[in-house]
């Protein structure tokens, strides 16, 4: 079973449109958070450091794939719990289910890799193999 972490945030009355809904982006922007969080939840270092030490200089989004639900309005309590329930070579994929007490709100799939820098092109980036070390810490 795959490790999970979970992130939450407060839904302000700037996150909703007229009809008083959340703006479906910023689940995107949550989502984003709740990455972050989990890596530093699980313990691993800013990114900053990991490209001094391993090269990464973080974890890029490749593809995504969402769902809603329910919709979710200010002063709602959202609980992002957010796992990793697969690893691959250059990839993983990245879950989150966006809950409200009991009530699923969004779930949405991502993939991603470990970015680093290219030789000769420091603008450009490739992914790299999965860090064994960053794996051990978040499974």
């Amino acid at each position: 079973m795959a490790k999970t972490v979970v992130y939450s945030t407060r839904v302000e009355f700037g996150h909703c449109d007229p009809a008083r809904i959340v703006w479906f982006p910023n689940f995107f922007r949550w989502i984003d958070h709740a990455s972050r969080h989990f890596f530093v939840e699980c313990g691993v270092p800013p990114w900053h450091e990991t490209e001094k030490t391993m090269g990464v200089i973080g974890t890029p989004i490749v593809d995504s794939h969402s769902r809603f639900v329910k919709t979710a309005t200010y002063g709602d309590e959202l609980a992002f719990e957010v796992s990793i329930p697969e690893w691959r070579g250059k990839s993983f994929v990245q879950r989150y289910r966006c809950m409200r007490s009991d009530d699923l709100i969004m779930e949405c799939d991502e993939v991603r890799i470990f970015a680093g820098r290219k030789e000769g092109e420091p603008e450009a980036i490739r992914a790299l193999p999965i860090p064994q070390e960053i794996r051990k810490l978040c499974e």
